[in-house]
C-alpha cells in the first residue's frame, strides 16, 4: 500500500514538474515573439512597396522631406543610362577630383567606359565619378543637376530637389521624400544594366590606359548571412543619417524598401521587410 502511494506521487510531482517546465518553455517562447514584433523602427521616414502589384505594405512618413544623401545617385545613374552609351569612353576633369570622399581617386585626364563609372557610383557610392558623369551628359555638373530635377518632376517625384550629382552636403537646398525616391528607384529598375550592377559586392574596373580600381559595395546585405539579399543603394551623411533604397523578389512582384534618416537602418530594413513582407531574412 506504501509502495503504490509512493508511486502515485512520484507521478503526481513529475506530471506537476513538467507543467512547471513547459509553462515557462511556453512562456520564454511567447516573449520572444512579443519581444520581436514589438520592435521600433528607428528611421524618419520608410515606405515598403510591392512595385509590381502597386500595392503598399508599409510606410512612415512616406512624404516627410528628407535628405536622400547618396542615393541621389540613383537619379544620377537613371539619367545616364537613358542619355549615354554605356560602352562610350568618358574624360575625367580636375574638377570631378576636387570632390569629397568617397572617391575611387580618379586623376584628370583619366578615360572610362560610362557603364565602369556607374558601377563606380552604384557600387562603391564614388563622389567623382558622379561628376565625370554628370559633366559628359551637360557639359557641367550645374546643368545635369537641372535635368535631374525636371526628369524628377516627370517620374512623378513632386517634392525633390537636387543640389548635386552625388547627394554630398550642399549650400543649396537639397531634400526628397520617401515616396519620391521610390518612384526614382522604381523607374531605374526598368534598366537591365542597373539591376546588374546593384547585385555586385565587388568589381574591378579600369580606365582606358590601364589602371585598375577595385570596388566594394557600402551595402552591407551582401556581406551578412541573411537567407536572402537586397539589391540596392546606399547613402549617409551626418545631418541625413544612413539611408537605403533597395529591391528584393517575391514571386513575380519586385519589392522596394526605402528608409531615410535611421540610427539603426539594417536593424529596420529587416524587420519591415521580414514583418511585412512576409519574407524570412
Amino acid at each position: 500500500m506504501k509502495s503504490l502511494q509512493k508511486n502515485r506521487s512520484r507521478t503526481i510531482n513529475t506530471a506537476f514538474l513538467f507543467l512547471i517546465v513547459f509553462t515557462f518553455l511556453f512562456s520564454s517562447s511567447v516573449d520572444a515573439a512579443k519581444r520581436k514584433n514589438k520592435h521600433q523602427v528607428t528611421c524618419k521616414s520608410v515606405i515598403f512597396s510591392d512595385s509590381t502589384k502597386m500595392k503598399r505594405l508599409y510606410g512612415k512618413g512616406v512624404h516627410t522631406r528628407i535628405l536622400p544623401a547618396s542615393t541621389a545617385k540613383v537619379m544620377t545613374a537613371l539619367l545616364v543610362i537613358e542619355k549615354l552609351p554605356l560602352g562610350q569612353y568618358v574624360t575625367v576633369s580636375k574638377a570631378a577630383t576636387l570632390v569629397q570622399p568617397t572617391v575611387i581617386n580618379l586623376k584628370p585626364g583619366e578615360r572610362y567606359k560610362v557603364k565602369d563609372l556607374l558601377y563606380a557610383i552604384l557600387i562603391k557610392s564614388a563622389n567623382d565619378a558622379s561628376v565625370v558623369l554628370a559633366e559628359a551628359v551637360s557639359g557641367s555638373e550645374a546643368n545635369f543637376v537641372q535635368l535631374m530635377n525636371q526628369r524628377a518632376k516627370q517620374l512623378g517625384a513632386k517634392h525633390t530637389k537636387f543640389a548635386n550629382s552625388n547627394g554630398l552636403p550642399s549650400r543649396a537646398k537639397q531634400y526628397s521624400t520617401a515616396y519620391d525616391m521610390y518612384m526614382i528607384f522604381r523607374r531605374a529598375l526598368r534598366h537591365s544594366f542597373f539591376r546588374q550592377a546593384i547585385t555586385f559586392k565587388n568589381k574591378t574596373i579600369q580606365s582606358k590606359d590601364g589602371r585598375q580600381v577595385l570596388l566594394t559595395s557600402h551595402n552591407k546585405i551582401l556581406f551578412k548571412d541573411w537567407k536572402k539579399k537586397i539589391y540596392g543603394k546606399t547613402g549617409y551623411t551626418r545631418a541625413a543619417q544612413a539611408c537605403f533604397i533597395g529591391t528584393i523578389k517575391k514571386g513575380d512582384s519586385d519589392l522596394i524598401i526605402g528608409v531615410f534618416g535611421c540610427p539603426k537602418r539594417w536593424e529596420d530594413i529587416k524587420h519591415v521587410v521580414s514583418t511585412y513582407g512576409k519574407i524570412p531574412l
